[in-house]
């Protein structure tokens, strides 16, 4: 079978060796900048993880007392429980993080802790859910110029509100954030995880909602780390959305190459043109 790619200004069709191809050169480029590790692996999570997160919250934003914190590490009982994603540079250094916190059955998740749930809302089962928590990008990698979302098929190349910290007032670098979000998505459909919790101020998750990402809100605003609002997405409702409408973006964060499409077909109807374009790779 073979299988019909985008590649600016000619038509490419792949064959099943070429396909497999692609995903290893992915693989190996995202493990050069983003790297997991399990919090219940006891000594591999890298301290300067830890670190950054004290030099954020801690120092720079003055949310956490540094007293509380030894050793210039941030750290709380979730971080057994977590996966913890971080971002380097070429240079080795690390430039951002975010942890993915699946707590034990008897501990509410962080955002339990300073948010309310509507009386209606059921949330939906924690063996298949998770939180995203203390995301942050290191402060000199912040406002780059030459990182905006341009790498990201499907998005226009800058999106300011996207480009602010889950229950911070700040803007990051949004090429970065959305790596970062790919990556938990990896880990997500690897673990079989399906609903991501996060609470983030309402901007942001209009802005992501408008890009396919339809975070949903559980509870009022609150005060935590800021004025934000709890949220969950469903991450299968999140695929269908951007298969339908931004398959480009869809084919980016699942690590494959987009399909190519007639130009009427991509202007008229994505879904359709996408649907033609398999069937003739089929075919083929």
């Amino acid at each position: 079978m073979a299988h019909v790619f985008d590649n600016p200004g000619y038509r490419s069709v792949l064959t099943r060796q070429e396909y497999q191809a692609h995903f290893e050169t992915v693989d190996r480029a995202n493990r050069n900048i983003f790297r997991s590790f399990r919090g219940d692996q006891q000594g591999k999570v890298p301290h300067d993880i830890f670190k950054l997160r004290y030099d954020v919250y801690c120092i720079e934003c003055a949310f956490l007392p540094q007293a509380e914190q030894a050793g210039g590490m941030e750290v709380d009982e979730y971080e057994t429980n977590a996966v913890h994603i971080a971002a380097y540079s070429l240079d080795e250094t690390l430039i951002g993080t975010v942890r993915l916190v699946q707590p034990q059955d008897e501990q509410p998740y962080p955002f339990e802790r300073h948010c309310a749930v509507f009386d209606h809302v059921e949330l939906p089962p924690r063996a298949l859910s998770c939180e995203i928590s203390r995301l942050v990008v290191r402060k000199d990698h912040r406002r780059r110029r030459a990182d905006s979302l341009a790498g990201v098929p499907g998005l226009p190349a800058q999106v300011p509100e996207v480009e602010r910290r889950h229950g911070e007032r700040r803007r990051e670098s949004p090429m970065l954030l959305f790596g970062m979000y790919r990556e938990m998505y990896r880990h997500s459909r690897q673990a079989g995880i399906r609903y991501w919790f996060a609470a983030m101020e309402r901007a942001l998750a209009q802005s992501l909602a408008r890009m396919g990402f339809g975070f949903k809100a559980i509870g009022p605003q609150a005060d935590y780390y800021g004025a934000v609002v709890p949220y969950v997405l469903d991450l299968h409702a999140m695929e269908a959305k951007l298969a339908a409408e931004n398959p480009a973006l869809s084919a980016w964060m699942q690590e494959r190459p987009h399909a190519l499409l007639p130009r009427l077909s991509w202007q008229q109807n994505p879904a359709r043109g996408l649907t033609r374009a398999l069937s003739r790779a089929r075919a083929d």
